[in-house]
C-alpha cells in the first residue's frame, strides 16, 4: 500500500465501499453508486479530518450526500425493510411464518422515517449506539433515547397488528 493520504484513502475505500453501497441501497434504489462516489470525494477532500474510526464518519457523510440528492430531486427519504431476507424460524409452518413477516412489515411501515432510521442503524448496519449517534450527528444518550422510543413503538405497533389478526391500516 502507498504511504500518506493516497494510501489512507485507498485503505478507506477498500474497507468501506461495499458496506456504504449497501447502506445507501437500503435507503434508495436510484443513484447509489453516485452517492457512494460522492461520499468518497468528500473523504478525499477531507482526508485529514477523517477520524481513526472512519466507518461512522463515512456513514454520516453518505447520509448527508443522500439527503442532498433526495432534497434536490424533491423526494422523501424512505427506508425499506427487506423482510424476505429474514431467516425463517425453524418450528413454524409456512403460513405462520408469512403471517409473522407481514405483521412485522405492517408495523415497520407505520413507523416514521426517523424511527426506521435509528432502528436500522443498529439492526441492519450493525453500528454501536456511539457510532450511530455519530452518523446522526447527535449524542450517544440522545440516540439511545430515540432508539428506545422507536423500538417501544415498533413493539406496540406489532402487538396491535398481531392482536387485530392481520393488517388493518
Amino acid at each position: 500500500m502507498k504511504a500518506g493520504p493516497e494510501g489512507r484513502f485507498e485503505t478507506l475505500y477498500w474497507e468501506n465501499h461495499r458496506e456504504l453501497l449497501a447502506f445507501i441501497r437500503r435507503r434508495t434504489e436510484a443513484e447509489a453508486e453516485d452517492i457512494v462516489a460522492e461520499t468518497f470525494v468528500v473523504a478525499w477532500r477531507r482526508i485529514d479530518d477523517v477520524p481513526v474510526d472512519a466507518r461512522p464518519w463515512l456513514f454520516g457523510v453518505a447520509r448527508n450526500v443522500l439527503r442532498n440528492h433526495l432534497r434536490a430531486q424533491n423526494r422523501q427519504l424512505l427506508l425499506k425493510v427487506r423482510i424476505d431476507q429474514q431467516p425463517e424460524e425453524p418450528q413454524t409452518d409456512l403460513a405462520t411464518s408469512i403471517a409473522n413477516r407481514q405483521d412485522l412489515a405492517d408495523a415497520w411501515n407505520r413507523l416514521t422515517p426517523a424511527e426506521q432510521e435509528v432502528i436500522s442503524l443498529v439492526a441492519w448496519e450493525e453500528l454501536s449506539n456511539d457510532q450511530a449517534a455519530t452518523v446522526l450527528g447527535t449524542t450517544k444518550s440522545a440516540f439511545a433515547v430515540r432508539l428506545f422510543r422507536a423500538r417501544r413503538r415498533l413493539l406496540h405497533l406489532l402487538n396491535r397488528t398481531t392482536q387485530k389478526g392481520g393488517h388493518h391500516g
